[in-house]
């Protein structure tokens, strides 16, 4: 049986997939529009979530703290100025490297995760994956906010519609 985790983190794929192919249908410049709002355009929103979605696969991996500091410059650098097609591609990439990482490791094991500001966070791998899809939820309802601050209709990602398409 896949653990819960497992299956929310498929709802993230989903809701994250939903927002960019939304995106695609509207005008080509709302992506990169300039606003004022919680991010300064959509594009800064979705990077976010993708940067984010890199480091705490970093962490759950193991890497280092020193070497999740350089993934993140890698990840800022390659991101400067990408289009929405090239970063739905790297959210697809990342995804694939999570379900690698699903089938050769315990959703339940628990790790130290120092950090040098709040501490150790003592947290399983399934706990990280929660975090990791309520940070994407809320970070999405920014994007559906600030849609609508362009005059665009958002879409639903919540996650009972993924239920409905997925288990029919």
């Amino acid at each position: 049986m896949k653990h819960n985790a497992i299956e929310l983190y498929g709802y993230h794929v989903w809701a994250n997939d939903k927002i960019f192919n939304h995106l695609k249908t509207l005008p080509r410049d709302t992506y990169d529009a300039v606003i004022q709002s919680v991010f300064p355009s959509l594009s800064k929103a979705l990077i976010h979530i993708y940067r984010v979605d890199v480091m705490w696969l970093g962490a759950i991996s193991g890497d280092s703290y020193e070497h999740m500091v350089t993934e993140i410059q890698r990840v800022l650098k390659e991101t400067k100025g990408i289009g929405l097609e090239d970063l739905q591609q790297l959210y697809h990439q990342a995804a694939e490297q999570f379900q690698a990482f699903f089938a050769n490791n315990d959703m339940d094991v628990v790790k130290a995760y120092p950090h040098p500001q709040y501490g150790t966070l003592n947290a399983s791998n399934a706990d990280i994956v929660q975090h990791l899809v309520n940070h994407g939820t809320y970070h999405r309802g920014n994007i559906t906010a600030m849609l609508r601050q362009q005059g665009h209709p958002g879409i639903p990602t919540d996650y009972a519609f993924y239920l409905y398409e997925v288990r029919d």
